[in-house]
C-alpha cells in the first residue's frame, strides 16, 4: 500500500479572493474562500479524505477552539494552511512576514505539519533578475519562521507569479532552501511536465497538490480529467519514494462535494492498482 495520506483543499466551496482591507493594510490581507467552511469540512470528510488544507483567511476566521471542534466533529486533521505575498518589495516584506507568521502560529497551535506559501509578484514593467534573489531570501525567512513553530514550509509555484514554468522553478530552488510543493495543474499549465518535475526535485518535495487541468477552455478539473493524465504523476511519486500527505484541490466546480468525490474515486482506483 502506498504510504500516502489524502487531504483536500477547502478552496472550492465558494469564490476565491482576498480581504479588501489589504489595499490599505498589508498585514491584514489574506487568501479567502467566500464559502461555508463547516460545509466544506463535512463534504471533504464524507468523500473519504483524512485531512484538510485551508487558506489563511479562512483558518483565522475561527478561534483555535472553534477550529479544533470543527475538525474533530468531521474526523479531519488540519494538514496545512496556505498564505502568500509579493515577497520582492523591501518596504512591505516585514508586513507580509507578520501576516504569514500569524497564520503559522494558528496552524502550529492546531498541530498542522505544513505551511504553504505562494507568490513572487510580477512588476507592471517586467520581472527583474534581482526579484528572484529577493524572493529566494524571503522564502528562507518563511522557512525559518515555520521551523521555529514546528512546521515544514513549502513554496508553491503559481500562474501569474514570477515562478511558473520549469526554468523558473529550477531558478528559484537554487536560491532558497524551502521545500517545493508542486501543484500539478499549475505546472502543466505553465508548460511543465509535472511528473518530470517531481523526479527532478524529489529531495525537496514532502507535500504535493494534485489537480487536473484542461487547456481549452482553460479550467482545472477533478483528477485524471482534461489534458494532463494523473497516472504518470502518481508513478513518479512512487518511483521517488514519496510518502506523506497529498492534497487534492479544485479551485472551482459547480458541485464542490461532487468534485471531491470524483477525485477520491480516481485515487482509490489508482492507489489500489
Amino acid at each position: 500500500m502506498t504510504a500516502w495520506k489524502l487531504a483536500y483543499h477547502a478552496n472550492c466551496w465558494g469564490g476565491l479572493g482576498g480581504d479588501a482591507v489589504g489595499v490599505t493594510s498589508i498585514t491584514q490581507l489574506a487568501y479567502r474562500t467566500y464559502g461555508d467552511m463547516d460545509r466544506a469540512c463535512a463534504d471533504i470528510a464524507a468523500a473519504g479524505y483524512a485531512g484538510v488544507e485551508l487558506f489563511d483567511g479562512n483558518l483565522l476566521d475561527y478561534s483555535a477552539a472553534e477550529m479544533r471542534k470543527l475538525l474533530a466533529d468531521n474526523g479531519l486533521e488540519l494538514v496545512a494552511t496556505y498564505a502568500g505575498g509579493n515577497f520582492i518589495f523591501d518596504d512591505i516584506l516585514p508586513e507580509e512576514l507578520a501576516r504569514v507568521t500569524r497564520a503559522a502560529d494558528r496552524a502550529a497551535e492546531l498541530g498542522a505539519p505544513h505551511l504553504v506559501v505562494g507568490g513572487g509578484a510580477k512588476r507592471f514593467d517586467g520581472t527583474r533578475e534581482p526579484d528572484y534573489h529577493k524572493l529566494g531570501a524571503a522564502l528562507d525567512r518563511v522557512k525559518a519562521l515555520a521551523e521555529a513553530r514546528g512546521l515544514r514550509a513549502h513554496y508553491h509555484p503559481h500562474l501569474s507569479t514570477i515562478v511558473e514554468g520549469p526554468g523558473e522553478v529550477a531558478k528559484i530552488f537554487d536560491l532558497t532552501a524551502i521545500d517545493f510543493c508542486p501543484d500539478t495543474a499549475h505546472l502543466a499549465a505553465a508548460g511543465g511536465d509535472p511528473a518530470q518535475l517531481i523526479r527532478d526535485h524529489a529531495k525537496r518535495i514532502s507535500y504535493i497538490h494534485l489537480k487536473g487541468f484542461q487547456r481549452e477552455p482553460f479550467a482545472f478539473t477533478p483528477l485524471d480529467r482534461g489534458d494532463v493524465p494523473t497516472g504518470p504523476i502518481l508513478k513518479a511519486m512512487r518511483d521517488v519514494g514519496f510518502a506523506g500527505w497529498v492534497c487534492t484541490e479544485l479551485d472551482s466546480w459547480r458541485d464542490p462535494a461532487e468534485g471531491a468525490r470524483l477525485s477520491m474515486d480516481y485515487l482509490n482506483r489508482a492507489i489500489a492498482g
